[in-house]
């Protein structure tokens, strides 16, 4: 085991009442957990740090119009996964919140990565070792900015980090309440729950519906967020 897996694999996941609470709530409870991901070649990690909450009457809902077979984990228990393929060009990754029927969730848009970046720029066809290619020792700060630059690069967004993190249609309606394949687990001791005074509210992205609504968290000042 190496030391990733040490820190991570224990990590209990979230159990299923924290996804029962109120989908915006939700939404904000999760910034600053962590996403924990084990595939055959190896664990990834990172720490939530975006996130938009979508609701059964909002219009920008996969289930605004009913159940599909495409947005049937969304109908679910709460507390599982639902991934989808959108644009024909990459997925999205979503916690189900709320009662069965009640089809809403939690899109995670970005994530800091925090275990298995090599693995994660492998599977993103990038050079992790890119940003530590100065001749001369960067300073602190200057190590930290392109860390934060390498981490955008390989999930600052929800198609990235599901690539990064190699999660598929495979992975829709997963249990993310045990631990195995995939979870979220809460936050570290270093990072801890944002108060509500430090978290951010916007709109969300990429969107044509409800665009009003103010249903994009981040933490104030956080460098990982997809775009500003």
């Amino acid at each position: 085991m190496n030391a990733d897996e040490a820190l991570f694999l224990p990590l209990p996941p979230l159990p299923r009442e924290f996804y029962l609470q109120h989908t915006v709530d939700a939404a904000r409870r999760l910034l600053n957990c962590l996403l924990i991901s084990v595939a055959p070649e190896g664990l990834t990690a990172g720490r939530i740090a975006e996130t938009e909450a979508y609701t059964q009457e909002d219009p920008a809902c996969h289930a605004y119009r009913g159940q599909t077979p495409r947005n049937a984990s969304m109908f679910g228990p709460p507390g599982h996964a639902y991934v989808y393929f959108t644009y024909g060009m990459h997925y999205c990754f979503n916690a189900v919140t709320a009662p069965v029927s009640a089809a809403e969730a939690v899109l995670i848009r970005s994530i800091e990565p925090l275990a298995g970046l090599e693995l994660m720029a492998a599977r993103r066809g990038l050079d992790s070792h890119k940003a530590e290619s100065a001749p001369a020792p960067p300073s602190d700060a200057e190590a930290r900015q392109r860390r934060i630059r390498l981490g955008r690069h390989l999930c600052g967004g929800p198609g990235k980090l599901c690539m990064a993190c190699r999660l598929t249609r495979a992975d829709d309606g997963q249990d993310l309440t045990i631990a195995g394949r995939l979870w979220i687990a809460p936050p570290l001791p270093e990072y801890g729950e944002l108060a509500d005074t430090d978290i951010v509210a916007s709109r969300r992205i990429g969107i044509t519906r409800g665009v009003e609504l103010p249903w994009r968290f981040y933490a104030r000042n956080e460098p990982y967020i997809s775009r500003r």
